[in-house]
């Protein structure tokens, strides 16, 4: 496989030192060889909004059975914000990080105000939205409008840091991404570029043999990993049995049955014998909007008809 001949620039215009982009070559090795998941059967933008929103940092074979039951349950941004941020939490519960459905409802609710309840398809416009980051504004307009833009997500992130051979800057990571894609390509190159991080070049287990950037890749497992550090690139994720958002998630997952009192807390939390964890952690989950006290009673926000 040729490596392309342009160099890596980043967004400010300063040069940066040679760097390769990805070659044109790998499309064609991955086009058939992509994943079959439900959401590259779609292109609507709310549907994909919500898949990529779910893909944050779960595995996807969790996602796949939310994302049909969070369809057909808010089939459209309209149908998101008229329910209560509680009954979005609620639907969303097993999938963990309950700040992603709160800030979902936030953004239908924006998505309702500000665009007449049309996703938008300008990057500033989604950007704008609340908890839409680059890489899920860019997805929306990569997988919904098959739009020419890179998406960075730390499976992406890592194969260029490895590609280069070197830890990346936020700006190179983000315009190496974009120039690497080919002219009208932009749906399928991104799939490709996300499977091969997925399932080939992978955090702790490359299978490099595998790789077909193997023979231009600057690392190829010599030396020391330069995604470890690189921007875009995630950190291992502390054990989650035993932690605050294990005790945050049998909160959540308790409210959405009902309101939970005072006294029983420390159990439902699973912490019975450490009172001061579970007031800190409430009192987050409080700030936060996710729950609603009033000193005594604990409720999902909005209520809950259950």
């Amino acid at each position: 496989m040729a490596e392309n001949d342009r160099t890596l620039r980043t967004t400010d215009g300063e040069s940066s030192a040679d760097v390769k982009h990805l070659p044109v070559e790998l499309l064609g090795w991955g086009r058939n060889r992509l994943r079959d998941l439900p959401w590259r059967q779609v292109r609507d933008r709310w549907s994909i909004l919500v898949a990529e929103v779910m893909l944050q940092q779960t595995q996807v074979a969790r996602v796949e059975e939310y994302w049909w039951r969070f369809l057909d349950r808010f089939p459209t941004p309209a149908a998101c914000a008229e329910a209560s941020a509680g009954e979005v939490i609620a639907e969303w519960v097993g999938l963990g990080y309950n700040r992603r459905p709160l800030n979902l409802h936030r953004t239908a609710t924006a998505v309702v105000d500000r665009h007449g309840g049309v996703v938008p398809a300008v990057l500033a416009d989604l950007l704008a939205l609340p908890g839409i980051g680059p890489y899920t504004a860019r997805a929306v307009l990569a997988f919904a409008d098959e739009a020419d833009v890179g998406v960075v997500d730390t499976n992406v992130a890592r194969v260029l840091a490895r590609w280069v051979g070197r830890r990346l800057t936020g700006s190179e990571v983000q315009y190496l991404a974009d120039a690497s894609v080919p002219l009208g390509e932009g749906w399928a190159w991104n799939q490709v570029v996300l499977d091969l991080g997925a399932t080939i070049c992978r955090a702790r287990t490359p299978e490099c043999w595998q790789c077909p950037l193997n023979a231009h890749c600057a690392w190829r497992q010599q030396g020391d990993d330069p995604a470890v550090g690189s921007a875009g690139v995630s950190r291992r994720q502390k054990p989650f049995q035993g932690s605050d958002r294990q005790g945050r998630g049998l909160l959540i997952a308790a409210l959405a049955s009902g309101p939970v009192t005072a006294p029983e807390l420390a159990n439902t939390m699973g912490w019975p014998n450490d009172q001061l964890r579970v007031e800190r952690v409430v009192t987050s989950l409080v700030a936060e909007g996710l729950v609603i006290s009033d000193g005594f009673c604990y409720t999902l926000p909005g209520g809950l008809e259950v």
